[in-house]
C-alpha cells in the first residue's frame, strides 16, 4: 500500500478509536457480578480444573460485560475447549441455548456438544462467512479469534479485509435487533493493523472498531479488565515470555434496534 494512503488510513483509524472511546462507556472492574453469573461460576457441573482458571481469566467480569442473561440465545465463535461456552450455558439456563460455532467439527467440539451436564449447548459447523445458527441471537461472543478471520488458512472467504467483512456482516444479520457482539483479542502495536494475524496472533484495536462499525454495529462499551500495559506487544501470544498475560482489549458492540 502506498505510504500516503496507508498513513491516511491509520490516521482515520486512530480518529475512530478516539471518537468511539468518547462515545462508549468504560466498564468498571468493580461492577457487581449478576446473580446468574455468580451461580453459573459456582455450578457443580463445571470441572475443578475450569474453576481454577476463573480468577486468571477474569471470568466473572468478562461474563458480566457480555450481558448474557437467563433465556438468551448465544453463539460462541470458535469455542476451543468450551471454557466460556459452559459458563454461558449455565447463565442462560434451560430456557436458553449456546451455540459453539466452528468451521469444522473436532474432538473438542464433539465433546462440548454431547456433554450431558450442559444439554443446552449445540454445535453449529459452517464456513465463517455463512455464520447463521438456527435461531436469532441475543449475544455473539468472539474471544481471541477475531484476528484469525483475516487469515486465509481458516477459510474466512479467502481471508483478508474483504473476507473478514463478509463474516462481520453475517454475524450482524444473525443477531436480533438490539443484540450484542463481544470481541476480545490480543492487542497489536499501533499502526500494525491486521498484518500480524498469523505471526504474533494480534490485531490493532482500531481495525476491529472500524470493521464492525462499517458492518453496521455501534460501539457501546469497552473494558480494561484484560489489559496489561507491561506487554510490549512485540512477541507472539504463545511466546513463554507473555503467554497468558498478553494485553487484551474487550469491546461490546450493539446491533441497532432499527
Amino acid at each position: 500500500m502506498p505510504g500516503p494512503i496507508k498513513s491516511a488510513l491509520l490516521a482515520a483509524s486512530a480518529a475512530l478509536l478516539m471518537a468511539g472511546s468518547a462515545m462508549a462507556t468504560t466498564a468498571a472492574a468493580t461492577a457487581a457480578v449478576p446473580p446468574a453469573v455468580a451461580a453459573a461460576l459456582a455450578d457443580p457441573a463445571r470441572s475443578p480444573a475450569e474453576k481454577a482458571r476463573d480468577a486468571a481469566r477474569k471470568a466473572a467480569e468478562v461474563a458480566a460485560f457480555t450481558q448474557v442473561k437467563p433465556g438468551d440465545m448465544v453463539a460462541d465463535v470458535f469455542p476451543g475447549g468450551g471454557y466460556f461456552t459452559r459458563i454461558f450455558a449455565k447463565i442462560v439456563g434451560p430456557a436458553g441455548r449456546v451455540y459453539g460455532v466452528v468451521r469444522q467439527p473436532s474432538k473438542d467440539s464433539n465433546a462440548l456438544g454431547s456433554d450431558p451436564a450442559f444439554p443446552n449447548i449445540r454445535i453449529a459447523a459452517q464456513p465463517w462467512e455463512q455464520f447463521n445458527p438456527p435461531e436469532k441471537l441475543d449475544v455473539v461472543f468472539n474471544s481471541q479469534f477475531f484476528h484469525d478471520l483475516y487469515n486465509p488458512e481458516y477459510g474466512a472467504a479467502g481471508g483478508g479485509p474483504q473476507g473478514a467483512a463478509k463474516v462481520h456482516k453475517a454475524i450482524f444479520e444473525a443477531l436480533k435487533p438490539g443484540g450484542v457482539y463481544i470481541v476480545i483479542d490480543h492487542a497489536g502495536r499501533p499502526g500494525t493493523g491486521a498484518t500480524e494475524f498469523s505471526t504474533l496472533h494480534r490485531i490493532d484495536e482500531p481495525v476491529v472498531m472500524k470493521a464492525l462499525t462499517d458492518a453496521g454495529f455501534v460501539l457501546e462499551a469497552h473494558s480494561d479488565i484484560l489489559r496489561n500495559p507491561a506487554d510490549p506487544r512485540t512477541a507472539g501470544v504463545f511466546d513463554p515470555s507473555i503467554r497468558g498475560n498478553t494485553d487484551q482489549f474487550m469491546l461490546r458492540f450493539r446491533k441497532p434496534k432499527r
